[in-house]
Parts: structure tokens; sequence; C-alpha cells
């Protein structure tokens, strides 16, 4: 089982954090009191599976001494458990602006004349558990993708959760573009099977079909554009916290030159080391 406890500054991100993880898999407890944390995850030890992945939001809302929770993480990290500290914070400025755009009240407004003055004073306060953190993220400048990116990377899970996939679609243009798509590329320039009256019957995923597209060094020549294209894109995407990213390809009808491309792209991103599915929107369609 897995506990990631979530900390750091009003306003450092953490409620963005928490929403990200659990689109990642994770099962969000906020505002989870020290005392409760080692019989909750007693509890979730004993669920066979059910929730062997935790993010627990803890922060000065507690409103208690970090001595019992310091204790708590100790005997977290000591035993099996896979126990590991997020702390994230910002600026003061930063803090001061988000807290203008939400009009949400510091938890330490009451106990301090002004809002700087709160901003301070926590990060004063959570000092000590910024220290024991195993993670530490500034998101002064971060975008919500940036964030999301961020999080995907030390957190996404082996088995894929979290990482980006690449969806790649064969269409035809005279069915109509794909709404869900992010990058479009119309390969209606190459030769069209269609006009070979041994392959008009076929499609792209029969080899004869497949081989007539790229017989011709403008579609190679295509390719390897394209192929480098993607390959300096595809970081970046990811980066930028994009899980899943549609990349379609489109001819007249979507039965043999963008359905050939479609295939051929598949297995270049996936030998770059995305995951990767392939659809053909429009096969089947007249």
């Amino acid at each position: 089982m897995e506990i990631l406890i979530i900390s750091g500054l009003s306003g450092g991100g953490k409620s963005q954090a928490a929403s990200f993880l659990e689109d990642m898999g994770y099962y969000i407890v906020d505002n989870m009191p020290a005392g409760i944390i080692l019989k909750f995850a007693e509890f979730c030890a004993g669920s066979k599976g059910r929730y062997d992945r935790l993010a627990l939001v803890y922060d000065v809302r507690a409103g208690e001494d970090f001595g019992e929770f310091f204790r708590v993480l100790d005997d977290l990290k000591q035993g099996e458990i896979t126990c590991r500290l997020l702390f994230l914070e910002a600026s003061v400025s930063t803090i001061i602006k988000r807290y203008k755009e939400t009009r949400r009240p510091h938890p330490l407004y009451g106990e301090c004349g002004s809002l700087e003055e709160a901003v301070n004073r926590e990060m004063v306060l959570m000092r000590p558990v910024r220290d024991r953190a195993d993670y530490v993220i500034d998101s002064t400048g971060y975008s919500t993708a940036r964030l999301r990116g961020e999080l995907a990377r030390l957190f996404g899970d082996p088995g894929g959760r979290g990482e980006m996939v690449v969806n790649v679609v064969s269409f035809g243009f005279k069915h109509g573009l794909p709404l869900e798509a992010d990058l479009v590329f119309d390969v209606r320039f190459m030769p069209n099977p269609y006009y070979i009256e041994t392959l008009r019957e076929k499609t792209g995923l029969d080899q004869e079909v497949y081989d007539y597209v790229f017989s011709f060094s403008q579609t190679q020549e295509f390719l390897k554009r394209l192929e480098e294209l993607l390959a300096f894109v595809l970081p970046y995407y990811k980066e930028e916290g994009k899980t899943v990213l549609v990349v379609a390809v489109g001819c007249t009808g979507g039965h043999h030159r963008s359905v050939a491309v479609t295939r051929a792209l598949v297995e270049f991103i996936r030998r770059l080391g995305y995951q990767v599915t392939e659809n053909h929107r429009d096969l089947t369609r007249n």
C-alpha cells in the first residue's frame, strides 16, 4: 500500500494537487488530523487492495502541534507501507493573488492583521513540515497543466496511471473532423488507392494497400517529417500534463491512405515508449 501525504501552504496548490492525484488513481481524504492517520491506514491495509493508493491532505488547518504528526510519519515510514510527504508552496505575492481571485479566507487570517501577515505566519509554522518533505513543489508560475505534469512525473505508477496516452485515429474528411482531435494531418495529397480497381474494396489494414501507399516517395518523406515532429512535441505535451493526446490523420473517405499512415504512426509512437491506441473511425462507412 502507498500513502502520499500532501501538505504545504494555503494557496500553494494542495487542492489542485489532490484533484489531479485522484485522477491518477489515489483515494483522497482532505484535512485529516494526525491522530487518525494510523488508524485509517490500518483500515485501508485490510481492504484487500480497494484503497491501495491514498493521498491524505494535512496542513495548518489541523490546528495541532506537529509533534504527533512527525511521530505518525516515522511510524508509517518504518512499516511496510510506502509513505511519502509532498509539500506545496508558492511566493507570498502569488498566494495573495490566488486568495484575492478565489475570495476564500486564509485559515490564519483571524489571528493576523492582514492576508500578507497570515501567509508569512503560515510559512514560519509550516517550516518544520517542509524540512521533512520528500518532495517540495514551488507552484509559483505553474499553470494547472504544468502542475499536473509534474505530479504525473513524480507519482504516476508503472502500470500507466498518470501517463500520457496517444490516440491515433484515421478519418475521412467527407464525414467531418474528429471533434476530440488535438493534431490533424491531411494526407489527401498522396496517390489514392481508390482509383486502383484491385485495391478499391480493400482498406489500409490490408498489406496490398499499405504497400501501395508507401511505395511513393512523397509518402515516405511525409512520414519521416511527421515522425520528427511528433518526436519533438510529444515530450512537451506530456510535460504540460496532457493525459490523452489525439492525433487525427485524414483522407477523403477514411478507408485507405489515412488508415495506412495511422498504422505506421502507431508503431513509431510505440517505439518511442508511449502508450498508444489505434482507431479507424470511418473504416466501415461508405
